[in-house]
């Protein structure tokens, strides 16, 4: 059984070890590093894993290191893999740091260490995780089907290569915050006609849940649903006249493309 250590606590982290669990993966191959000690309490009894302090501890018994930590702190992890003394076994580095490039993770760590870097987006904290993962210049595919197996535990992977990282930040890393926009302004609309904010709310949220289960279950494309939605001369007809005119559709190609751009930047 492939041994897992995740090296940071917090919610990404958690929401993967979780998610391993709730998939059946033994406890008993699970392993945290977590520096605060309430947090890493907090994690024990939760999860009921083994939590430690110690990046070299837990990468000497794993077959995969997973870094979910801050992009800032993924320097001091990779010095500390490097300086570990860790035996034969092939191990496969997981970065799940935002920006931070195969060849950056690649330098730090000695000649060879396959790297795989993953972007994942915030559903994973509920089991509904987007993750694109890209290899690096020594990870075979045996090691990727490995990472994607990983990461079917909370959600679903698509694989890319590094050169559309960006892309995917800008589409699916950062597409959350699009997708609650929409629900924000959505929910102001009804209550602004009179509905209550539960209501309003709970209308929002069921027609998104209901439209994207439909979106995936149906076989058709989205416009083919937009269409089959829009009589002629009917209201939604109405609404989509004004929010094409408003330039909706131009204004999420805009940001998209903003958002690549800044990832870039960061990287």
């Amino acid at each position: 059984m492939t041994k897992i250590a995740v090296i940071g606590g917090g919610r990404i982290g958690e929401a993967l070890l979780a998610g391993l669990l709730e998939a059946g993966r033994a406890g008993q191959d699970l392993v945290a590093v977590e520096m605060m000690s309430a947090r890493a309490e907090f994690l024990r009894e939760r999860l009921g894993i083994r939590v430690t302090d110690s990046v070299a501890e837990a990468a000497a018994g794993s077959d995969l290191v997973v870094i979910a930590v801050k992009p800032s702190d993924v320097d001091a992890v990779l010095t500390e893999l490097s300086k570990a003394e860790l035996d034969d076994r092939e191990r496969v580095l997981v970065s799940l740091a935002a920006g931070i490039t195969l060849a950056r993770l690649e330098a730090k760590l000695p000649a060879g260490f396959p790297v795989v870097r993953v972007m994942p987006n915030t559903p994973m904290l509920v089991g509904q995780g987007m993750s694109a993962i890209a290899p690096g210049r020594h990870a075979n595919a045996v090691q990727l089907e490995q990472v994607a197996r990983m990461l079917d535990a909370v959600g679903k992977v698509v694989m890319v290569a590094e050169s559309q990282m960006d892309a995917v930040t800008a589409v699916s890393g950062s597409g959350p915050a699009y997708f609650f926009l929409v629900v924000e302004a959505m929910v102001e609309a009804g209550v602004g006609l009179g509905l209550s904010r539960d209501v309003a709310t709970q209308l929002v949220v069921q027609t998104m849940l209901g439209s994207a289960a439909l979106l995936e279950d149906s076989g058709q494309d989205a416009a083919e649903l937009r269409a089959a939605v829009t009589s002629p001369a009917g209201t939604t007809a109405a609404a989509v006249r004004v929010l094409e005119r408003g330039g909706v559709r131009s204004a999420f190609i805009e940001g998209l493309h903003a958002a690549k751009d800044r990832s870039a930047e960061l990287a």
